[in-house]
């Protein structure tokens, strides 16, 4: 099972950018999917971004824009692109494979307005 360890959040003014990476301890390659995933304090976990084995992206209305998954196979990394930042992206931000596995510790996403 690959580990995944998540980086790049910080506190950024609204309309601000971002640019997370998860960093895999192996192969990305055999998973059908990697994808983002953002959980705000009492609230699910929903995901915001997906990308396909072949490159195709997938993304909530929410984010839909503003948001954009790419990834390294030969660096076995997957990022999340933010741009025009709102406060109610504020949350704590996990990557995972498709099949699902286990969570990393995530990184803090904060917007202030």
């Amino acid at each position: 099972q690959v580990q995944l360890v998540e980086s790049g959040g910080g506190l950024v003014q609204a309309g601000g950018s971002l640019r997370l990476s998860c960093a895999a301890s192996g192969s990305i390659f055999s998973f059908n999917a990697m994808a983002w995933y953002r959980q705000a304090p009492g609230k699910q976990r929903d995901m915001v971004a997906t990308i396909t084995r072949g490159g195709m992206t997938n993304y909530p209305n929410s984010v839909k824009g503003r948001f954009s998954i790419s990834r390294d196979f030969a660096r076995n990394t997957v990022y999340l692109q933010m741009n025009n930042l709102k406060p109610e992206d504020t949350a704590v931000y996990y990557c995972n494979t498709d099949p699902r596995g286990a969570w990393g510790q995530g990184t803090q996403v904060t917007v202030s307005s």
